[in-house]
């Protein structure tokens, strides 16, 4: 496998492409190219409030379906079916508690976001605040994550995925991709990134749906997974281990909070807070949201990707555990899907970094920069993330691509819990102050760095190998860990902010949920009392949406628990 990996190989041969497959990448291709620049030209580019935020004047549809595509990476869409191989039904988890997120997102977080009139989330927070530290921390926090965990899981993924199914060079498969999302994404900025996402939304649920249905075909249907699943034993296996193994409860979304892999605690409670920190807080999310064209589009984007989240138990995980292996007939087909995978999470990366960096950073060091500046800077700034992305190639081939995904998860629940105690509370808790939540973030970064380092000292083990791990790690799960960190988090917040003078009422108005003005709905002001009844009506489609949607994910829940 290591020679798959290497860059050496420049002329090697990869399994022959029918025509088929051939006609199948092309057209995927052309479209992407057709839909980029369609929409790139009809986008508002020349203003930083038409480029970063596409003139807040997106419908709903293309911001559910980004929300999906921003989210399903190549490396959470080949990590969900490698997850589902390895250990069955449970890390669906990851998808179905994005439901309860995404409806918080668009009932409680984006209407302060909206009224907040911010475009960047560490500009909330200096908002809500006061001071520039807290800021200038999330700025680049979020900058480093993004090139480190988010670009180098999906790059490695995805070209990894080309370079094995069609033989071209690694470089070359990653230089390709980058160059093609990187020409829409500069020129016609997020609304070109969003209304690529939902082609790419198309590409991935349809693939998807072809390889579940001919998976299923494969071994007679859904009522013969579980048997299929436990028969597939590997021929080699560790002695006197379950090393390798099937697991017992394969089938189960709620496994033992000792002994699961994913134990129920923490994919209730720990996902939980890791989830609020990505949907709720996260500027490659909340930047489509804050696109919409009023707060119903908001609503309804959110429920259409929390529709589009329940799908990846079927058409990721389940296939996963029927099979690792590609049907033959259908590897041009997935060669597109998985490029449409990584493209929309790329664009999205580029796009929301090149915002941070721009709105945060730049505007920081040039207070007088006006929007030719601006548009300028956010454009070079991708090409720069271009060149980053590229450079960190030679480390990820390096690297196992396995415990890149262990890295991912041990990243994010090492640094996120703090920034989503800090984002909760100042929402929520009006006496939080700038002292309390600097102080809150420092306190977790120190204890959640002690355990990212630890666990790059000490690794795992492989399985059958006694584990002699610090207890920190061997007895504590991440998950759970980031349910711990959170506490800490928001303890040192509360504290640092009843030890300190508190906010003036002027500087929380309208930034929190209980000083939030009630926006009146469009046509109340002018009169026009059609057009108040007919945003009335579809608030009240978002709001059954939201609870039908509920009930659904609740039923599977149980049903596979």
């Amino acid at each position: 496998m290591a020679g798959d990996n290497s860059t050496s190989d420049t002329h090697a041969l990869g399994p022959q492409l029918s025509v088929a497959d051939i006609v199948i990448i092309t057209v995927y291709f052309a479209l992407n190219l057709v839909v980029g620049v369609w929409s790139s030209c009809r986008a508002s580019r020349n203003t930083v409030r038409g480029y970063f935020l596409a003139g807040r004047d997106m419908t709903w549809w293309p911001i559910g379906a980004s929300l999906f595509a921003s989210s399903e990476g190549s490396g959470l869409f080949i990590g969900l079916a490698g997850s589902g191989a390895a250990g069955g039904l449970a890390v669906a988890g990851f998808e179905w508690n994005a439901t309860y997120v995404l409806l918080a997102l668009a009932w409680v977080f984006v209407p302060i976001y909206v009224s907040s009139e911010i475009v960047t989330m560490p500009e909330y927070i200096q908002k809500r605040f006061g001071g520039q530290r807290i800021r200038m921390y999330l700025s680049v926090l979020s900058l480093l994550l993004s090139v480190f965990t988010k670009i180098s899981i999906d790059l490695y993924a995805g070209a990894l995925f080309v370079h094995i199914c069609l033989g071209w060079n690694f470089y070359l498969s990653t230089i390709l991709m980058l160059i093609i999302t990187a020409l829409y994404t500069i020129a016609g900025g997020l609304a070109a990134v969003i209304y690529t996402d939902a082609l790419q939304t198309l590409i991935m649920v349809v693939g998807a749906v072809i390889l579940t249905v001919k998976a299923f075909n494969q071994i007679g249907g859904y009522e013969q997974l579980a048997a299929a699943y436990a028969r597939a034993i590997p021929s080699r296996t560790v002695p006197n281990t379950s090393c390798h193994l099937p697991r017992a409860d394969a089938m189960h979304m709620f496994r033992d909070p000792y002994t699961g892999d994913l134990p129920w605690t923490g994919m209730t409670f720990g996902l939980t807070i890791m989830a609020t920190w990505y949907w709720c807080t996260d500027q490659v999310i909340v930047q489509r949201s804050l696109s919409a064209r009023d707060l119903n589009h908001a609503k309804a984007g959110s429920v259409l990707a929390s529709y589009l989240k329940m799908l990846p138990m079927g058409l990721m995980v389940m296939p996963g555990m029927i099979s690792r292996a590609l049907f033959p007939g259908l590897r041009g087909l997935m060669v597109a899907v998985m490029m449409a995978a990584l493209m929309s999470s790329l664009t999205s990366i580029f796009n929301s970094s090149s915002t941070l960096f721009t709105m945060d950073i730049w505007r920081r060091l040039r207070p007088r920069a006006g929007e030719w500046e601006l548009l300028l800077v956010g454009r070079l700034v991708i090409v720069v993330l271009i060149g980053v992305s590229v450079a960190w190639i030679p480390v990820l081939q390096g690297s196992n691509s396995g415990q890149l995904f262990i890295y991912m998860q041990s990243v994010t629940s090492s640094l996120a819990p703090p920034v989503t105690a800090v984002f909760i509370l100042g929402i929520f808790w009006q006496r939080a102050n700038e002292q309390g939540a600097f102080w809150g973030l420092m306190a977790g970064l120190a204890v959640g760095a002690t355990r990212l380092v630890l666990e790059f000292l000490h690794p795992a083990l492989p399985c059958g190998h006694a584990d002699t791990r610090p207890a920190i790690l061997s007895g504590f799960h991440y998950l759970h860990f980031a349910v711990a960190l959170f506490t800490l988090s928001g303890a040192v917040v509360v504290v640092g902010s009843l030890l300190t003078p508190a906010p003036q009422r002027t500087q929380i108005q309208n930034l929190t949920w209980w000083t939030l003005a009630q926006d009146l709905p469009p046509g109340a002001k002018t009169g026009d009392v059609q057009a108040a009844q007919k945003h009335a009506f579809w608030a009240r489609v978002c709001g059954f949406n939201a609870i039908l949607l509920m009930c659904v994910n609740i039923f599977f829940y149980a049903y596979f628990a």
